[in-house]
């Protein structure tokens, strides 16, 4: 199978295949085990459906609704019923990174054979995924339990040739229109089927899954740019031995304090913290910065943790056991999702927070050893990058609203039938502005710690370093000089840090960074 296609199974994914197919475009393909695996959970679902019991989802209402028994010409109307009903999503459109990431992540709930829909209903799904059929969603409407109900459901219309979406084009025209042009044909529902579409925590897990690979990039860059800031303050290195962090075994802040370290191996700044004042230590900024990146590289692992177990789950109610009984449950609840989208949040916050206390340090003559002030050029005539702290102090401002939790908050609905809900598509869509936001802040350290390298002068700055000051520059990142439009400057800042240009600079030197 060519790297550009990802084979959907009965057992789950990975979060490399899910970044794959919501940003990379990836192909998907049913494995024929798992084809064989609907099938035969189909089977169980349409003896049940034959029988005179009531069975929730299969001859039932739906939440508060369960108690009606539902005959069996009125089954394909109420399937149909639930998917618009529940379609009632406002606000703007959700990312297509993320629709997609939805989409991928219900398919590989249908194909685990768990769930009780046809063979068509998966082939359909791959296919909208494949000709780049991407439903619109919108950005409020989930409550996160019965799952995302409303994200969903978009999804679950355009399957259904109904409502709008976008095609591969950027073009948002009506469902029905892109799916005859590549030859799709609509999805008529039948028993289970429309509960089966909706029933999942695949947005807030999609989303996790994003943002984890965003972190994961970011906590390296926040390294490199401590690092830096650290040199341009004259600050030791000595904090940074492995032995000190051995003593405190955080394996998170054991891979920041190296990363450092690394970094700034063969630096001729570093050491200086004695010669024109005397510093017994280096501000909490600085000294800290493994601790606190550390902490938030722990709370990484452990989403990453959740978010794989996630992908390992078959989340849907009722579901079809092995043994062919079809049992409700409570699985498709987002709390252990919406936790740690939430912790996740908490963490960026602080990181955020101490880069901004870095790059205040560096701007202010009383604090930066030398440096002059706000690194302007001509100080007085020039203001340099004063007001780039104050974007960078918004951020963080902002960023600690965005750190109050979601998850600790439920509305009940469905007339009390849900009377506990997750919020976790909430704490997602936040977390993406967090990490957003994350990387603007620490592009303005990079902006700032790079200029105050080069404004010292006779001391030469270490190998890695040097690399990331000829990279930036090559970025469109101007150096020192007097003032000038700034926001270019801090844009393209963003963009290198955003692209894995300062990694890639970094790592050109050093060699691969955790």
């Amino acid at each position: 199978m060519d790297m550009h296609t990802v084979v959907v199974g009965t057992s789950g994914t990975s979060a490399e295949d899910v970044v794959a197919v919501a940003r990379g475009g990836a192909r998907v393909e049913l494995a024929g085990e798992a084809v064989e695996a609907v099938a035969t959970a189909r089977r169980v679902i349409d003896d049940l459906a034959a029988k005179p019991e009531p069975v929730y989802g299969v001859s039932t209402g739906f939440g508060a609704l369960a108690v009606r028994h539902i005959s069996p010409e009125l089954r394909a109307q109420l399937q149909r019923n639930i998917v618009r009903s529940h379609a009632a999503g406002m606000g703007p459109r959700v990312e297509r990174e993320v629709v997609r990431a939805l989409m991928f992540l219900r398919l590989k709930t249908l194909a685990s054979g768990h769930t009780g829909v046809r063979p068509v209903v998966v082939e359909t799904m791959a296919a909208l995924l494949n000709a780049g059929i991407t439903p619109v969603v919108h950005e409020y409407g989930s409550l996160g339990c019965s799952g995302d109900l409303a994200p969903l459901s978009h999804c679950a219309l355009a399957l259904m040739g109904e409502g709008d979406a976008e095609g591969p084009d950027g073009e948002v025209r009506p469902a029905a229109e892109l799916l005859a042009a590549h030859g799709i044909e609509p999805v008529e529902l039948r028993e289970k089927e429309g509960l089966a579409l909706l029933n999942g925590t695949d947005g807030m897990l999609g989303m996790l899954v994003m943002a984890c690979a965003d972190l994961a990039r970011l906590y390296t860059v926040a390294d490199v740019t401590a690092a830096l800031s650290l040199e341009a303050l004259l600050g030791t290195d000595r904090v940074l031995a492995p032995e000190l962090h051995a003593i405190r075994p955080h394996p998170g802040q054991a891979a920041s304090a190296d990363n450092m370290l690394r970094v700034l191996a063969g630096s001729g700044l570093t050491g200086h913290h004695q010669d024109d004042a005397p510093r017994v230590q280096d501000a909490y900024s600085i000294r800290c910065a493994p601790q606190v990146a550390g902490a938030g590289r722990d709370t990484l692992a452990h989403a990453c943790l959740v978010a794989d177990r996630e992908l390992a789950s078959a989340v849907d109610n009722p579901v079809v056991l092995a043994d062919g009984r079809v049992e409700s449950n409570g699985n498709f609840h987002g709390a252990p999702v919406a936790y740690v989208l939430d912790f996740l949040a908490v963490a960026a916050a602080d990181l955020a927070s101490i880069a901004e206390r870095r790059t205040d340090r560096l701007l202010d003559k009383n604090r930066s050893h030398g440096l002059p002030p706000f690194l302007a050029g001509d100080p007085g005539v020039d203001s340099g990058l004063m007001i780039a702290q104050y974007t960078q102090a918004a951020l963080v401002s902002e960023l600690k609203r965005l750190a109050v939790p979601a998850s600790v908050d439920s509305i009940p609905s469905s007339a009390m039938q849900e009377d506990h809900v997750s919020m976790g598509w909430s704490a997602a869509r936040k977390l993406r502005t967090v990490v957003d936001n994350l990387t603007r802040v620490l592009a303005i350290e990079l902006v700032a710690a790079a200029r105050a390298v080069e404004l010292r002068e006779g001391l030469v700055p270490a190998p890695a370093t040097r690399a990331v000051l000829a990279a930036v520059r090559r970025a469109g990142v101007e150096g020192p000089g007097g003032d000038r439009y700034l926001a270019p400057d801090l844009a393209a800042a963003e963009a290198f840090v955003r692209s894995g240009g300062l990694a890639e600079a970094v790592e050109s030197v050093t060699g691969p960074l955790a």
